[in-house]
């Protein structure tokens, strides 16, 4: 038995846990508010005041995981705490159960529709929970509350483009931007929407304003290629390539140099992708063409003869092949290469052209002249130079049958 006095003592120190939590949440000792708040459950589970000091203790400290049953007891015996409806939604929110805030959330605004915090993180977890047009209301409410929110009016913007009105939604973008410019790189994800719907000159615009951005500036190059405006894409390239080099991007700029008549700049960029990756298709055709341009054939035949040994079944390769084993005379080799071209239903009369002018050489009169017949019926005015050469060559070499 305890003698009456201590045991007076002892519950009168019990019920001091409440107020010790208390001072020790406001002194920001957060183990001690824990602690006190837990005895204080003990003496009396019913008091809902406790469960939430504790769970505000947890939530303070980042324990969403132990916040959560705390709150949602509180809850329970009190079914109408503001409080705890708004703190127990964070948590669930900051663990990414956005669907089970909603209910939450939903009370809180019953309680206090004129209040930010609970119509933007309704907000929130509608959009979590792909509600986007719940979400969009629930954003528009927070902002009637609260104009001036850069959260909110992203959120917004956010909500508007899950609902592809990407018009709609892009003031939005601009107008968390200029509130918050921490949130200016949102405005790439709009711009790299307007790509997925073929708005190029809006995803363009936006690049734009990202000239220090190396990912912005490769995106803006990459669709002025696109457009054909290649000469205008290399300087964007330039800055992606200067400020963060990927494979991709010394491609691109490589590929632009080349198509800009740039091979002096577009060999050095090619030789380095090669040498870090000598089994890539795409490096091997580029840097082949390059050598090929500047006439030297037997080192682009060997590029592409590695390419189509990696992917056999492009034609592109094959056609490659032969146009650089032809220029360096060997034209057993040019119609193999054709015949692989031929088997891969990539014809075209160029390549019939090839294939007479390496028979020609292969002095196979019959073949060549077959071969200048079919590619005059098929270029049939497409390439009149060549067209010019296999008339005459024909003459020829019928006469010489005869």
């Amino acid at each position: 038995m305890w003698p009456a006095s201590l045991l007076i003592l002892f519950l009168a120190f019990q019920g001091n846990f409440y107020e010790l939590g208390i001072k020790a949440l406001d002194d920001k000792r957060y183990d001690a508010a824990v602690e006190n708040f837990t005895k204080a459950i003990a003496a009396d589970p019913k008091d809902f005041t406790a469960f939430f000091n504790l769970a505000l203790a947890y939530s303070l400290q980042g324990k969403d995981t132990e916040a959560i049953p705390a709150y949602k007891k509180a809850l329970e015996l009190k079914p109408d705490l503001y409080h705890a409806n708004l703190n127990l939604a964070i948590s669930l929110l900051r663990l990414k159960q956005n669907a089970e805030a909603v209910p939450y959330l939903t009370s809180a605004v019953a309680e206090k529709p004129k209040e930010f915090r609970p119509n933007y993180y309704l907000g929130a977890a509608l959009l979590g929970s792909a509600d986007f047009e719940k979400a969009q209301q629930s954003y528009i409410a927070a902002l009637q509350i609260d104009p001036k929110s850069p959260d909110a009016e992203l959120g917004l913007a956010h909500a508007l483009e899950k609902l592809n009105r990407l018009s709609e939604a892009a003031p939005y973008f601009e107008k968390a931007a200029e509130l918050n410019p921490a949130y200016r790189n949102d405005l790439l994800d709009l711009a790299s929407l307007y790509e997925q719907h073929n708005q190029v000159q809006d995803a363009m615009a936006i690049y734009q304003q990202f000239p220090d951005n190396p990912g912005a500036q490769e995106h803006l190059g990459l669709l002025l290629i696109a457009a054909g405006r290649v000469a205008d894409a290399i300087p964007h390239l330039e800055i992606a390539v200067a400020r963060s080099p990927t494979t991709a991007n010394r491609a691109a700029l490589a590929t632009s140099y080349f198509n800009t008549n740039h091979a002096d700049k577009a060999l050095p960029l090619a030789e380095q992708l090669l040498a870090a990756e000598p089994n890539n298709f795409d490096i091997l055709m580029l840097h082949g063409r390059i050598v090929r341009d500047q006439r030297k054939y037997p080192e682009a035949a060997h590029d592409f003869r590695l390419a189509v040994t990696l992917k056999p079944n492009e034609s592109e390769g094959w056609s490659e092949l032969a146009t650089s084993l032809i220029m360096a005379d060997d034209y057993q080799g040019t119609l193999d290469a054709l015949d692989k071209v031929a088997a891969l239903h990539a014809e075209k009369p160029g390549h019939v052209f090839f294939r007479a002018l390496a028979l020609d050489n292969m002095h196979d009169k019959r073949g060549a002249l077959a071969a200048y017949q079919r590619f005059l019926a098929m270029s049939n005015g497409q390439s009149p130079n060549e067209e010019f050469k296999a008339r005459q060559r024909a003459k020829l070499l019928e006469r010489e049958l005869k």
